[in-house]
């Protein structure tokens, strides 16, 4: 099993890195994507924390994998592998690895998390320090004080997501978008989740998007379909959600 060091050095040639050409400490946000991989619209969040004078990290977890798309819809998009909290290990990594960069304010990090993404930012933020299902030797070596912010997007909080009402060990301020159409999930159980979270101590904002599943992500397959208008007030959101944790314009 790898421990926090080996993972981020399997992760880090995998990482695309946007922001201000300049080696000094800003605020980070660290971008997980969905079941499906990286897709074209990470990067238009990333390009709008660039422009709140963030760096943004977009994290691959299948390229250390050396998974492909066609693997990935059909083993983790269904849940057969690769759950949330064996991803959670990518995150602690993550984590711990941007954090140490000289051109990262450590004490100004944000995590965004893209469906399976969200699921693994939670299944993190539930799992006890010294838990050994996190797929990583060494969580609890990962210091999660620099974590001030969460955005959580239609994260996966399904059948699969056994720890989702589970308590939080650390409460950041959180924007938790639920799509009206998300087949994954009802807005009611969404809403639980979210007053769990509340109930830990975090600050939780919540938008009720009206859109599908992915309704960011520039492509339509089954019930799912871009909005790119929607998809635009995202954009905006995600912007002053930065601006809010830590203006730097």
């Amino acid at each position: 099993m790898d421990d926090l060091k080996r993972r981020w050095a399997r992760l880090e040639p995998h990482v695309t890195v946007v922001g201000p050409d300049d080696g000094r400490p800003r605020p980070a946000v660290l971008l997980f994507h969905g079941c499906g991989g990286l897709r074209d619209h990470l990067p238009r969040y990333a390009a709008v924390a660039r422009a709140q004078g963030w760096r943004a990290f977009i994290v691959d977890s299948y390229g250390p994998r050396s998974w492909g798309r066609a693997f990935t819809l059909s083993a983790v998009c269904t849940g057969l592998s690769f759950r949330g909290h064996e991803r959670a290990g990518d995150v602690l990594a993550a984590i711990q690895g941007i954090s140490s960069r000289s051109d990262v304010d450590q004490t100004k990090l944000a995590l965004g998390g893209w469906s399976h993404g969200g699921w693994s930012i939670m299944e993190m933020m539930s799992a006890a320090p010294a838990s050994n299902t996190m797929g990583v030797a060494n969580p609890g070596d990962a210091d999660l004080s620099g974590v001030k912010a969460v955005w959580l997007m239609y994260p996966y909080i399904g059948p699969f997501a056994f720890n989702r009402l589970k308590p939080w060990r650390h409460c950041p301020k959180v924007l938790a978008i639920t799509c009206e159409r998300d087949h994954l999930t009802t807005v009611r159980n969404a809403e639980r989740v979210n007053a769990m979270i509340r109930d830990c101590g975090a600050q939780v904002e919540s938008w009720i998007a009206v859109g599908t599943h992915a309704f960011d992500e520039p492509t339509s397959n089954g019930p799912m379909r871009h909005d790119p208008e929607l998809t635009d007030q995202a954009l905006r959101r995600f912007g002053a959600f930065l601006t809010d944790v830590a203006p730097t314009l």
